[in-house]
């Protein structure tokens, strides 16, 4: 599995982390899984652009 699939896994389970967190009511956890999605999402995003680069 290449990085980039393992970030979007990553964003995926963070995702459903910070749903389920919310319903619980939990809204320190939802604050920090949202930035944590969000650190993840950029990190995902520079992997697939970066897939390109390193095909060479």
């Amino acid at each position: 599995m290449s990085r980039g699939e393992e970030l979007k896994e990553l964003v995926s389970e963070l995702s459903r982390a910070a749903e389920r967190a919310r319903r619980i009511g939990l809204p320190t956890t939802v604050y920090l899984l949202s930035m944590a999605l969000v650190e993840v999402k950029e990190a995902a995003a520079a992997a697939d652009d970066g897939d390109d680069d390193s095909a060479a």
